[in-house]
């Protein structure tokens, strides 16, 4: 569905019964919503999920005014709208990557409607782009010597109807102090990182900051643990709920 928010027009996908609980849903860098659908399917048995593809990118319109519109901030309010339109006053929160940037944002602008947030690949430093790709080929090699099958990405994960938009939207990020919020995040978090994504020493710096964060280190696994190792991203997700609900 189309979702109109100041200044555009959101796409957004929603699944699942509206009597379960919301799973907002915040995508890797340069990826659309579609990046979730191998997920989606094994989630909605206890979440109603809520996928949105951010200004810019997918389906979703650019942004009007990018010098204002392609922030964080604007993210974050362009979430509270859509969970508006919905009648879902607040969510669970699964971010992977450059999305768990974005997710902290919300979190930290608007912990009264998380609540709970699993921030997969977490960092709040400069992304270091080349040990990230070392990082998840070493783990590729670890899982095929260990009989983990590879499975293909989702289809469309970078279609984007406004490709020239796709850099300036993802660059909001770098605009945004996260150091500075990690102590608002007040819900329970989970932070789900690589053993060999080099976001996990400032994952680390998060787990110890935030009041109620746990970490878990995901083993051989790189930068992107929901299309590495689905099997293992999802079993800590729900595991993280389980334990939640005990």
């Amino acid at each position: 569905m189309d979702i109109a928010v100041e200044g555009g027009t959101l796409y957004v996908e929603v699944d699942g019964p509206e009597s379960n609980p919301a799973l907002l849903l915040w995508p890797p860098g340069r990826c659309t919503l579609r990046v979730w659908d191998h997920l989606v399917p094994r989630l909605t048995g206890r979440f109603q999920t809520v996928r949105i593809d951010i200004r810019g990118l997918g389906r979703s319109s650019p942004a009007a005014n990018p010098e204002t519109q392609y922030t964080l901030e604007q993210y974050a309010r362009d979430a509270c709208g859509v969970l508006d339109h919905l009648g879902r006053q607040r969510c669970h929160v699964w971010s992977q990557s450059w999305g768990s940037r974005a997710a902290i944002a919300f979190c930290a602008t608007y912990p009264e409607r998380v609540v709970s947030a699993a921030l997969y690949a977490a960092n709040v430093d400069p992304a270091d782009v080349p040990a990230q790709r070392e990082g998840t080929k070493r783990a590729a090699e670890l899982r095929s010597r260990a009989g983990i099958a590879s499975q293909p990405a989702p289809a469309g994960i970078v279609d984007h109807r406004n490709p020239d938009e796709v850099a300036k939207a993802t660059a909001a990020a770098g605009k945004y102090e996260l150091k500075s919020v990690i102590d608002r995040l007040t819900m329970p978090v989970l932070i789900g990182t690589g053993s060999h994504d080099p976001n996990l020493a400032s994952s680390r710096v998060i787990a110890e900051t935030a009041p109620n964060a746990q970490l878990v280190v995901l083993d051989a696994v790189g930068h992107n643990g929901i299309l590495e190792h689905p099997e293992l991203a999802l079993e800590t997700f729900l595991d993280f709920h389980d334990a939640l609900a005990a």
